[in-house]
């Protein structure tokens, strides 16, 4: 039976078992799945993580274990740092100080300076920060990797500096995990860094800066970010569409038109899915108005008329609970135009969809429709609802007409 089957079952025994396995990758997984499934009250499960992380003989599978006793709980770190210290704290567990834990990060071991990291970085004491900066030049790489993780729970900007330079670092999981931290920490200044990054080599590293991006506060990032829709990876181009529309929303609004104006001019320029598909998400799925509001308004500028996926979207949008994107998405449709929303508009306005999302499917179709819409539209001409009818009036009035 396989260590994730083990795992899956709750299996601790046969996992703390694998830990005495020939094979330092076997032993290492088995940590690693110890550490999601232990609790802090498995004694034996502690005991195990605990020499394998003072005695193994590789590196990889010592520092597993560090971090699974981390994940089980306080208690089973300081277990390990009383065994990597000697013992002896008369009862006051004095390591689970910052204080303790950052002279420890001094420590000849690479273990105990691996578990004071991860330790500080789970205390909220900003006392701590300035050590775990310093520990981004530790020799060794394990150590660098928990200190740039551990900068980022602090998401504290005096950590920019020597986060900025971990992106130099020759370990790539320090050079991700400093991505990381500098996109949690969010600022102008620590995320200017990562402009570069979009073009790194690591397809994860750009798309860790391709994401952070959207929490700029200026449009710096947007032409940037249009050119990463033309990455190779699906992944990173999904990241650069969320972070697009997450800057709209974060430009001050000043700004605001000009980015605005400058995000359309980029996407258009990008492949038609590339762009479409993050954004029918964003609008279908968003769970934040201003974002769904953006991706509706930028559907209606970017997509192509035929493209039934923007069209549908766009369309179940003006049910939306915000007002504004229902609006947004309204407008969208009216600009693209075309049988394919005359089609999916007219499926809308059956009284077993929402009042709001039927008057304004008449409204777009009394801009956009044709002759067979005025004859669909004359149907709901005695509508049971007062703002149907008043659309359907208005809307017929202009396609008799000849148009708007």
């Amino acid at each position: 039976m396989s260590l994730y089957q083990h795992a899956r079952d709750g299996n601790a025994e046969r996992l703390r078992d694998a830990l005495g396995s020939d094979s330092a990758a076997v032993r290492r997984r088995a940590a690693e799945f110890l550490g999601e499934i232990g609790e802090e009250g498995d004694q034996p499960t502690v005991d195990g993580l605990l020499r394998a992380a003072t005695t193994d003989d590789d590196p990889e599978v010592r520092g597993a274990a560090v971090d699974a006793l981390d994940a089980i709980g306080e208690a089973a770190l300081e277990q390990l740092l009383e065994e990597l210290t000697g013992g002896g704290n008369d009862g006051e567990a004095e390591w689970v100080t910052a204080r303790k834990f950052a002279r420890a990060l001094e420590a000849d071991r690479p273990e105990l300076r691996m578990a004071a990291a991860n330790a500080l970085g789970r205390l909220d004491d900003a006392s701590g920060l300035q050590p775990l900066v310093g520990a981004l030049d530790d020799e060794d790489e394990r150590v660098r990797l928990r200190a740039a993780q551990a900068c980022g729970t602090f998401a504290d900007a005096r950590a920019v500096p020597g986060l900025r330079d971990a992106l130099g670092d020759e370990d790539p999981r320090v050079r991700r995990a400093a991505a990381n931290a500098l996109g949690t920490i969010g600022t102008d200044q620590a995320l200017s860094p990562l402009l570069e990054l979009l073009d790194d080599g690591d397809e994860s590293i750009r798309r860790i800066a391709a994401g952070a991006l959207g929490k700029a506060s200026n449009p710096e990032p947007v032409e940037p970010l249009a050119r990463a829709l033309g990455d190779e990876s699906p992944v990173v181009r999904n990241a650069a569409v969320y972070s697009v529309i997450e800057l709209l929303s974060n430009v001050p609004t000043q700004q605001s038109h000009a980015v605005r104006d400058q995000v359309v001019s980029e996407l258009k320029q990008a492949d038609d899915a590339t762009v479409v598909e993050p954004l029918v998400e964003i609008l279908t799925d968003g769970q934040q108005s201003r974002q769904r509001r953006n991706a509706a308004w930028i559907l209606g500028r970017v997509a192509d008329p035929d493209t039934s996926t923007a069209v549908e979207a766009l369309a179940d949008a003006l049910a939306d609970d915000d007002p504004q994107t229902a609006q947004f998405a309204a407008t969208s449709l009216k600009s693209l135009g075309g049988p394919v929303v005359e089609d999916r508009l007219l499926d809308k306005l059956g009284p077993e969809h929402p009042e709001d999302a039927r008057a304004k499917a008449v409204f777009v179709l009394g801009q956009i429709g044709g002759q067979e819409t005025l004859n669909r539209l004359e149907e709901y001409a005695d509508d049971d609802s007062q703002a149907v009818r008043k659309r359907v009036f208005s809307a017929v009035s202009k396609l008799r007409a000849g148009g708007p």
